[in-house]
């Protein structure tokens, strides 16, 4: 089994960027929750951050054929782009929604998720856990 974890813009500042809403621990440390998570149980993981929509985009058409899950969180482009969802419609591969903050809980423009309407479940506010929750979610989803 091979997950697909993407990260969206600015979550390679985890850590700087308002530790108050998204934590303390950095980057790293996220990258190394899931590679963890994903061995102990027998995954592969491959992971990618990026600020551009279009390279989001194209590492999820990339996934086509190769990958078996999903975990995503687009960060900002989550409101924003019908391009990231069309991709996840167009794969069709299983995917879960992250994010760290609770964003039904946040200003009224996150309150909608463009690429949560392709994604089978969605994970908010419980920090990086979320993406440990994410992964043992997806794991089980695929295996039934």
């Amino acid at each position: 089994m091979k997950f697909l974890i993407i990260n969206g813009p600015n979550l390679n500042l985890l850590g700087l960027r308002e530790p108050d809403i998204y934590g303390k621990q950095d980057y790293a440390a996220l990258c190394d929750l899931c590679r963890q998570t994903c061995e102990e149980n027998g995954i592969e993981a491959e992971l990618f951050q990026s600020n551009h929509e279009g390279a989001i985009v194209d590492a999820i058409q990339q996934a086509y054929g190769r990958i078996d899950g999903i975990v995503i969180n687009p960060a900002a482009y989550t409101h924003t782009s019908i391009a990231i969802l069309d991709a996840l419609k167009a794969v069709a591969i299983p995917a879960v929604e992250v994010h760290i903050s609770d964003v039904s809980k946040r200003e009224d423009f996150r309150q909608i998720s463009y690429a949560g309407k392709a994604c089978q479940k969605t994970y908010m506010g419980l920090g990086l856990e979320g993406y440990r929750q994410a992964i043992l979610w997806l794991k089980d989803y695929l295996g039934k």
